[in-house]
């Protein structure tokens, strides 16, 4: 679709003043005709945005578009079932896996994306409750919903099964299955400054990464191949039916300022704290200080998001924006084969320290690839 901002006119325009008016984010009437995308509605777009976990630039490009229609749907609106090919999503679907999680039923996180996860917990809550059990949230699923008294009041069970996993895996990394997604990919090569591309470059992360993780002996596997490009969702369904135990998707960033520098990563969560992978955030935050403790690149901290790749996966993950290919410092040690062997030792000790759950720990940036192969070994003992 088209990116509509600031000074453009238009249907389009009219039916995003109209959502956003139906939103509470803009004075007016939804039917007062107007079709300008201006300031007002601009500050409207961008407190949206800061709401949904997305990057408030002001503009509506396809993220920002498909959020504010999910936003118009509300829990009795339509029909809800699981579309293998192209998942429901909308804030209807959000309401349906809090309400089961409330019933004591795991529909997973509450993303919004009605996926295989949630059609289970709803047949297991209908057949539970005598209804049909056809995984089909209509007007009876949905007055039976509302009826109900939730089994679980205040805390947050979802989250508190994603930290038992984490426990129950124990701190071993041997048998781990984890998908690392490079960026981009075939003819989509990323940000690209002269002969660098962000395709190529965390394409050898990757590699380098996958092979220091088959080292442990966990079973680390690659989400597209050289020439591929798959959409993030694709990239998030590889994860799902791979049953992988975590994703880590690794991207460099660009900036129209050259001066823009350094490594920032990001999980699933909408950045007002309410919604959040606990153990995402978690891996993030390791990620994040092991970077920059052991590259020197700038601390840009770490963000909850809702882009495609965290919210469609049921594992915990962890986007990495390793440094700005766009300024000539970050790009310099990006090119490096030397730093990009730092990066990726760096994820792995993060990885590392999720299982360790606070055990046996070292100082960030002292864990060595040799320390964490020797801890792999003497727990095999």
């Amino acid at each position: 679709m088209q990116v509509l901002r600031r000074g453009d006119v238009g249907p389009a325009v009219a039916e995003i003043r109209s959502t956003l008016i139906a939103l509470g984010l803009l004075s007016g009437n939804p039917q007062d005709g107007e079709v300008v995308f201006d300031a007002d509605v601009e500050h409207a777009v961008r407190a949206f945005q800061q709401q949904r976990g997305l990057i408030t630039d002001g503009l509506v490009g396809p993220a920002t578009y498909a959020s504010l229609r999910a936003a118009t749907y509300q829990l009795g609106d339509r029909p809800l079932t699981y579309l293998v090919s192209h998942p429901m999503t909308g804030d209807d679907v959000a309401a349906l896996q809090e309400r089961l999680l409330e019933l004591g039923f795991d529909a997973g996180r509450h993303t919004g994306v009605f996926d295989h996860m949630t059609e289970q917990a709803l047949r297991s809550f209908q057949r539970e409750y005598g209804l049909i059990a056809d995984g089909i949230c209509g007007a009876e699923t949905v007055r039976a919903l509302r009826q109900l008294t939730p089994k679980v009041r205040g805390g947050r069970p979802v989250l508190l099964r994603e930290q038992e996993q984490v426990r129950r895996a124990g701190p071993r990394l041997r048998g781990k299955r984890i998908v690392i997604d490079p960026g981009h990919g075939g003819r989509d090569r990323g940000v690209v400054v002269g002969t660098n591309s962000e395709a190529d470059l965390v394409w050898d992360l990757a590699r380098r990464l996958e092979g220091r993780m088959q080292a442990t002996g966990m079973e680390a596997l690659l989400s597209r191949g050289t020439d591929q490009c798959p959409p993030e969702r694709e990239r998030a369904r590889f994860a799902n039916e791979a049953g992988a135990d975590l994703i880590l998707s690794l991207h460099v960033d660009a900036n129209a300022s050259p001066q823009a520098t350094g490594v920032a990563t990001f999980h699933y969560g909408t950045g007002n704290g309410t919604t959040t992978s606990t153990v995402g955030e978690t891996l993030a935050g390791f990620i994040q200080r092991e970077l920059v403790a052991r590259t020197g690149l700038s601390d840009c901290r770490t963000h909850g998001r809702t882009w495609d790749i965290l919210v469609g996966t049921r594992c915990p993950a962890v986007r990495v924006e390793v440094g700005y290919l766009t300024n000539a410092s970050d790009r310099a040690k990006l090119t490096d084969p030397a730093f990009r062997d730092t990066v990726a030792e760096g994820i792995l000790v993060a990885v590392k320290r999720l299982y360790l759950l606070g055990e046996n720990d070292q100082p960030t940036g002292t864990f060595t690839f040799a320390d964490l192969i020797r801890h792999e070994l003497a727990k095999a003992e």
